[in-house]
């Protein structure tokens, strides 16, 4: 998957009415409320949440560093409200619903896989494929009539400017493409200079990353249903994620402490609540990674694209950093551990200076040399 020019790095909740998506999106909410604190931020729209990422490494770092406090990378997550059958053509919130997901990196599409004759299901019963069709199909609909636009202007393009014919061309052949039910990631040439500007400019909703968020009743958690199994098959076929979670559990664990969720997810057989893989999974798809600072005032996780230079790295400090970077002081993580802190590690030879080229890895413990 070739990725475009990222707009913002979020992840956005899609779903049809009471499938959960609320209440998955308010277990976010409170994790985000929870870990207020520790991390600063701005005053969050009542649609945002900007969620800490769980890291056990830095409960590790600060056993060895005993920093006054901690934090976290954080991901935003989005409620993206009003989607029915009709958006597309303004049905519920329409246009507003398509103008936010549009600015978002990554779907997260909830779908109900539990049967409960007390919530009552829009489309008449459960069927994770049907909910997913319609979800799907008013995207690529609202995609389709995108590319109808932008094919006109390029059509008056056209008659002076080769290049805008070409483009004009290509456009008409991805729209015929979609109209026959497909996903505009699914296309044989996403990794071309055309459809690359066309993504750019108009944000098509079909080439984003998708996840599939499986909301089972508690027994769906140990054992998978009809309804899970449909919908694994079909994000196998597509080449998607499928997270398994209970919403409601999920909006029940946030309140619990780390050692009380912990007991309570083994008393259920489950390894690792949903909101956390939905967390971590939503991190690596928006090809985000972490490396830390490790200091008695804080141990922090700084939150970089894959493959970033240490300049650049250092720049998510401040730009100062990458301005007048000299070089970088880096202990591997595992290295840091073993040998307790900065120290050990420089006494076993573990701590490396790196240049300008250095190509930042996940969990490197770093410190900047820098001249302004």
């Amino acid at each position: 998957m070739c990725i475009g020019v990222a707009v913002g790095l979020s992840i956005g909740l899609v779903g049809l009415p009471n499938v959960g998506k609320s209440t998955t999106f308010n277990a976010l909410t409170k994790a985000q409320n929870a870990e207020a604190a520790n991390y600063p931020f701005c005053t969050i729209e009542p649609n945002k949440a900007v969620v800490p990422v769980p890291d056990s490494r830095l409960d590790a770092l600060a056993a060895i560093v005993s920093p006054e406090r901690i934090q976290h990378s954080t991901l935003d997550f989005v409620d993206i409200a009003g989607l029915v059958k009709g958006a597309s053509k303004g049905e519920g919130l329409g246009n507003k619903f398509l103008s936010n997901i549009r600015e978002t990196e990554v779907i997260l599409h909830i779908v109900r896989c539990f049967e409960d004759e007390n919530v009552v299901h829009t489309e008449g019963g459960i069927d994770p494929l049907r909910d997913i069709e319609i979800i799907e199909t008013e995207l690529i609909l609202a995609d389709i009539e995108a590319l109808t636009n932008r094919i006109e202007r390029l059509k008056k393009q056209a008659k002076a400017d080769k290049k805008a014919k070409a483009l004009m061309e290509y456009a008409q052949t991805l729209s015929e493409f979609l109209a026959e039910g497909n996903l505009a990631r699914n296309f044989d040439d996403i990794c071309s200079d055309m459809f690359l500007e066309l993504d750019r400019d108009l944000r098509l909703l079909t080439s984003k990353e998708i996840m599939y968020g499986a909301n089972v009743d508690e027994a769906g958690l140990l054992e998978d249903n009809e309804h899970v199994k449909a919908l694994e098959a079909h994000a196998l076929s597509q080449g998607f994620e499928v997270i398994k979670l209970c919403a409601k559990i999920e909006e029940e664990l946030v309140e619990l402490s780390d050692e009380e969720r912990d007991e309570f997810l083994n008393e259920l057989g489950v390894a690792q609540s949903g909101l956390h893989q939905i967390i971590h999974k939503g991190f690596d798809k928006l090809g985000l990674m972490s490396y830390f600072t490790a200091g008695v005032k804080e141990v922090r996780s700084w939150t970089i694209r894959k493959n970033t230079t240490a300049p650049k790295a250092a720049a998510v400090i401040h730009n100062d950093f990458e301005k007048g970077f000299i070089r970088a002081e880096v202990i591997a993580f595992d290295d840091f551990i073993t040998y307790r802190g900065e120290a050990g590690a420089k006494e076993a030879g573990k701590m490396r200076l790196e240049g300008k080229e250095y190509i930042v890895h996940d969990g490197d413990v770093m410190h900047f040399r820098f001249n302004v």
